[in-house]
Parts: structure tokens; C-alpha cells; sequence
């Protein structure tokens, strides 16, 4: 009982000590983001002598038209919105029809997809930007410095992890109900958006936000596709132009970080259960 009694306050006080690691970067970013840069330099690690400074700085970035905050928090949002619908509805078809078409071609296609999931981005970021140069010169479409570029790259990347979950969810709904459905002269279409569909809603949550912190956060795919200094540009590049070669704006980095991190905190935050009940769901099925 004692040995019982003594491992379990180890294993809690570990768990403590995980957690002040964890917190303790956003500890860092929250009161750098009150600071100012004297401060920063002085203290990195002790409170702020005035908060008001996180207001201002947060009115500071939001509001000066150099910066262009606003324009790159709603590039975001948009990157983020339309990469999200064209992912969720195109690999829950995708994965939809490799799970009822059960022959060797779509086995070896699902494998594909999931070794894909492998291929790291670094190996294919310049032979994608000369693809799409490509695709511009022969067809006249422009992706690069484009919205449609980012969706296009977005989609092709998170497609791979997003049908891999999917697939897995979709085996487990019964083939009866769309059997059901096509006696009552139900088209394909009409069964997957009807019957299916509206059942995939917990997998769609944890698509949706898994698939989302990575694209709002992300910063190599939109400086190698979108550059940096441009008009269109994401929360991520607008944060790295406080960063310049000998002058950096730390109080101004960390209040950009914090008011970036808020919408994921949140969403995830709202959605965690979704997301743990869509991810254990797909693995029991």
C-alpha cells in the first residue's frame, strides 16, 4: 500500500511539472505581451510593471495600416474557412467511396493516401511552386499570390490524414441504411449527402480542427506561395514582419502571437469533446 501510495504522488507530481512546462510559453507570451521592450530585455521572466500596455499594443497592431493586421487576420480566416470545406467534403467522398468500392484498385489508392501521410513537405515545397508556375504558363490560371493557390495546396496536403480518418469512421456505419435508402430510389449523390453525410458530424469536428490549427498556424506554405510583404498575406507572415535583421519588436511578436493563438484556443477549447469522441469513434470502428 505504501509503494502504491508513494508511486501515485510521483506520477502526480510529474503530471504538475508537465503541465508548468506546457503553460509556461504561454505564461511567457501573455506577460511579454504587457511589456515593454526595456522591460523585456530587463526582466523576461517577472510581471509586467503596467498592463494597460497589452491594450495598447493590441490597438497598436489591430488599427496601423503598415502593419496590416486586420487584412491578414481575415486572409486567414478566409484560407482557413475555404481550405476546411473543400478537405471535409471532397476526403469524406473520397474516403466514402474507397470504403463501399471493395476491389484492389481502391485498396492500393487508400495505400497511397496513407503513405503520403510520410512524404515530408520540405522535399516537394519547391517542386509545388514550379507546378504551379507551370499550371500558370500552359492554362493562364494564377496560383501563386493567390486564394485559390493556398486551397489547392491546402486540400493536396491535409487530403492524405483527412480520408485516412474518415475511412476509418465510415467503415463502421452500416451498409444497410444506404441499401435502405437506394430502394427508395435514392441516388448515390443524394444517399452520401443524406445519409451519410450528416452521420460523419463528430469525425467532421476533429477534421475540421485538427486540419485547422495546422493551417492557421502554418508559415512556409503561404511565404512560399503567397511571399511576405505582399498585400495578400496570413496572420503567421504579418506576426514575422515585427522580426526585421537587426531590430526586433519583442513586446510587439508577442502581442501578435497572443491575438493569433485566441481563435485556435477557442475553437479547440469549445470543440475538444467533439474531437476525442470522433477520433476514439474512428478507431473502435
Amino acid at each position: 500500500m505504501r509503494q502504491n501510495h508513494v508511486a501515485k504522488w510521483i506520477l502526480e507530481i510529474t503530471g504538475v511539472l508537465l503541465f508548468l512546462a506546457v503553460l509556461f510559453p504561454f505564461f511567457i507570451v501573455v506577460v511579454s505581451s504587457a511589456k515593454s521592450p526595456f522591460e523585456i530585455t530587463q526582466n523576461p521572466l517577472g510581471l509586467p510593471e503596467d498592463w494597460s500596455n497589452l491594450y495598447k499594443n493590441i490597438f497598436y497592431i489591430w488599427t496601423d495600416q503598415n502593419i496590416r493586421y486586420q487584412s491578414s487576420f481575415i486572409a486567414s480566416l478566409a484560407i482557413t474557412a475555404g481550405s476546411l470545406l473543400f478537405l471535409t467534403v471532397l476526403s469524406s467522398q473520397a474516403a466514402w467511396v474507397l470504403v463501399r468500392t471493395k476491389t484492389k484498385l481502391s485498396n492500393f489508392i487508400f495505400v497511397l493516401f496513407v503513405a503520403a501521410m510520410v512524404i515530408p513537405f520540405q522535399i516537394v515545397m519547391l517542386p509545388l511552386v514550379s507546378w504551379f508556375r507551370t499550371i500558370h504558363d500552359i492554362t493562364g490560371v494564377k496560383l501563386l499570390r493567390e486564394y485559390a493557390g493556398m486551397f489547392l495546396a491546402y486540400v493536396g496536403f491535409g487530403c492524405s490524414l483527412s480520408i485516412f480518418m474518415y475511412h476509418g469512421f465510415i467503415k463502421g456505419i452500416p451498409k444497410e441504411l444506404e441499401e435502405a435508402a437506394q430502394i427508395d430510389g435514392y441516388s448515390d449523390f443524394q444517399i452520401f449527402y443524406k445519409i451519410v453525410f450528416p452521420i460523419l458530424n463528430p469525425i467532421h469536428v476533429t477534421v475540421m480542427i485538427l486540419n485547422g490549427i495546422w493551417i492557421w498556424n502554418d508559415y512556409l506554405l503561404p511565404l512560399l506561395i503567397l511571399g511576405k510583404g505582399r498585400a495578400l498575406m496570413t496572420v503567421p507572415l504579418a506576426v514575422s514582419t515585427f522580426a526585421g535583421a537587426y531590430v526586433k519588436q519583442w513586446n510587439l511578436i508577442m502581442t501578435a502571437i497572443l491575438m493569433a493563438m485566441i481563435p485556435v484556443v477557442a475553437a479547440f477549447l469549445l470543440a475538444q469533446k467533439y474531437i476525442v469522441k470522433g477520433m476514439v469513434a474512428g478507431s473502435i470502428k
